[in-house]
């Protein structure tokens, strides 16, 4: 269904291959990942296909932790990267989604296209936007 569909376009003042790096490189993935006043205290990457992933994303406070984790589809450095994703709580029946990012070169700048697809409600998928939305927000101070 097309409104559980979540796209995020966002430019960015950097080359598409630091972009790519910053989603593949682990301390680069965990130095913004999260919301607004969340960090990643642990993240494990082996971008590859077939290779997994898995972060924790952490509030301030250290009372609210949530894991989550996936696969990766497809690796086509620095133009495409596909993984799944899934929370990884206890009891959590939430299925898994599927994440397809492309990265365009703008001349110096990099036009990222974020697609989250598979979710089963709406409610989900704007959780997701507010979430992801305020994580490009520090990807873009990372970046600078």
């Amino acid at each position: 269904m097309p409104d559980h569909e979540l796209t995020i376009t966002r430019v960015f003042d950097a080359p598409r291959e630091r972009v790519f790096a910053a989603w593949t490189d682990p301390d680069q993935f965990a130095a913004w990942l999260g919301p607004k006043g969340y960090t990643a205290p642990a993240v494990t990457l082996d971008p590859r296909p077939g290779g997994a992933w898995r972060a924790c994303i952490r509030n301030e406070a250290g009372d609210d932790e949530h894991w989550m984790h996936g696969a990766y589809r497809e690796f086509s450095a620095p133009d495409r990267l596909v993984f799944t994703f899934a929370w990884d709580t206890e009891g959590d029946l939430r299925e898994q989604t599927l994440v397809t990012i492309d990265f365009a070169d703008l001349g110096g700048k990099t036009e990222m296209t974020f697609r989250q697809t598979g979710f089963p409600s709406v409610a989900e998928r704007d959780g997701h936007d507010t979430g992801w939305s305020e994580a490009f927000d520090d990807l873009t101070r990372h970046l600078t």
